[in-house]
Parts: structure tokens; C-alpha cells; sequence
């Protein structure tokens, strides 16, 4: 069955443009050109990834991208014309998976698009418990007491990554070859912007994190602490 893509930009032309490309790779695509549109098709049709422009003519990208995350966690690719660093910071800090500036090649956004589906669709391993820290690769949850967390596809498994080499200090890079990360999406800034929303869904003070530790100049380390009982 054909993957669903959600596109929500104001430009009917590069719209209409995508909408060929994608479909010619075998993704079936509706179309939206404002946000309460696109929030509307959202909640009818369930699609599979969302193409979210930053830019649009009622309620902004950012706003949109918040409200989606509010009720799915779907993945988001979002669209900027702008294309600064402040820009792309502020998406992945409201749940955004991955950042596109305008303009871009249409085989750019397809590799994309194929990366936060794959990472969303890809089961790995058994339940790993930590304490009061469970991560079910399967069904793609994370509790802390048995509540649920909420994370994006690829925090989910950047947060794997790191469970599953807990102890072992991984760099930037590691986490992007773990995480089935690519050189499109391999800017440092996005991996510490991850982490933060990470912490702040799994620490109990995101401030002073004891499961997640900084090792500084290196990367990250997966820490085992008291709640583990070890």
C-alpha cells in the first residue's frame, strides 16, 4: 500500500510540483494551502508524513507543526524560504523531524522523506527497561512509570542509539550512523537541539541531566544511575 504524504504550503505551484514528484515515486499525496486546512486533512486521513511549509497565510508553520504534535506523532518535514539556523532550531525544538530550506532539489526532499519514514517504520530489538525508564523498539514507546513519553520518530531513535551503547560515550557522528542518520540531515546543532527535547521528555530536571550526561567535546553518554537499581 502506497505511503500517504501530506503537503501544506501556500504555493500552489511548488505544491502541485512535489505532489507529481512524489506520486511518480509511488507515495500517494494530498495537498493543503493553509495550515486549518492541512490540520483538517490531518485528522481525516492519518497521513503517513507531513510536508509542512513555515510560511503559511493563517497559523505559521511553527504554531501548525506544535498542534500536530500535540495530537500525533507523525513525522514533519518542514519548508522554509528563509533557511537560518534560529529557523531550523526553533522546528526541531516544537517536534519537527527534519528542516528543508527554499529552494531545494526535488530529489533532496525525497531522501528526506524516505529517511523519517524509514526511521519511523523500522522495529529494533527487545523492550529495554531501565529502571523506571522503558524503551519498546517495537511498538516505538518510551514510559517513565508506565506513562508515556512523547518523541519524535528520530529522537526515538537517537535515544535507542544511546540506550543501546549505554556506558559508552558516542560522538555527533556516531549518533547520526546509529540513528540511520544521513549527511543530509548532519548539522551538529540538530543532534544537541534532539537531545534537549529528549532530556526534557525522559530526565526528571532536563537542567541537570543523570541519564543522558554531555561528555564535553565528545558527544553523549547513555548513563546508568540509582533508579536502575545498579
Amino acid at each position: 500500500m502506497a505511503e500517504k504524504v501530506l503537503i501544506v504550503d501556500d504555493d500552489t505551484r511548488l505544491s502541485a510540483m512535489l505532489a507529481d514528484y512524489l506520486s511518480g515515486s509511488g507515495y500517494k499525496v494530498s495537498t493543503a494551502a493553509n495550515a486549518t486546512a492541512g490540520l483538517a486533512e490531518l485528522a481525516r486521513q492519518a497521513p503517513d508524513a507531513v510536508i509542512l511549509d513555515v510560511m503559511l497565510p493563517d497559523i505559521d508553520g511553527f504554531e501548525t507543526c506544535r498542534r500536530i504534535r500535540a495530537t500525533s506523532d507523525v513525522p514533519v518535514l518542514m519548508l522554509t524560504a528563509r533557511g537560518e539556523d534560529t529557523d531550523r532550531i526553533v522546528g526541531l525544538e516544537l517536534g519537527a523531524d527534519d528542516y528543508l530550506p527554499k529552494p531545494f532539489n526535488p530529489r533532496e526532499l525525497l531522501a528526506r522523506l524516505k529517511a523519517v519514514l524509514r526511521r519511523r517504520g523500522t522495529p529494533r530489538g527487545r523492550v529495554m527497561r531501565f529502571g523506571r525508564l522503558e524503551i519498546d523498539p517495537g511498538s516505538r514507546t518510551v514510559r517513565i512509570d508506565g506513562i508515556a513519553r512523547e518523541l519524535t520518530s528520530y529522537q526515538f531513535d537517537l535515544l535507542v542509539a544511546l540506550a543501546e551503547n549505554a556506558g559508552r560515550t558516542l560522538s555527533r557522528d556516531s549518533l547520526l550512523d546509529l540513528a540511520r542518520g544521513t549527511e543530509l540531515e548532519a548539522f551538529d546543532r540538530s543532534i544537541d537541539v534532539h537531545i534537549s527535547r529528549i532530556r526534557a521528555a525522559i530526565e526528571d530536571n532536563p537542567k541537570r541531566p543523570r541519564r543522558i550526561v554531555t561528555v564535553r567535546g565528545v558527544g553523549y553518554v547513555f548513563a546508568r544511575y540509582q533508579d536502575d537499581g545498579r
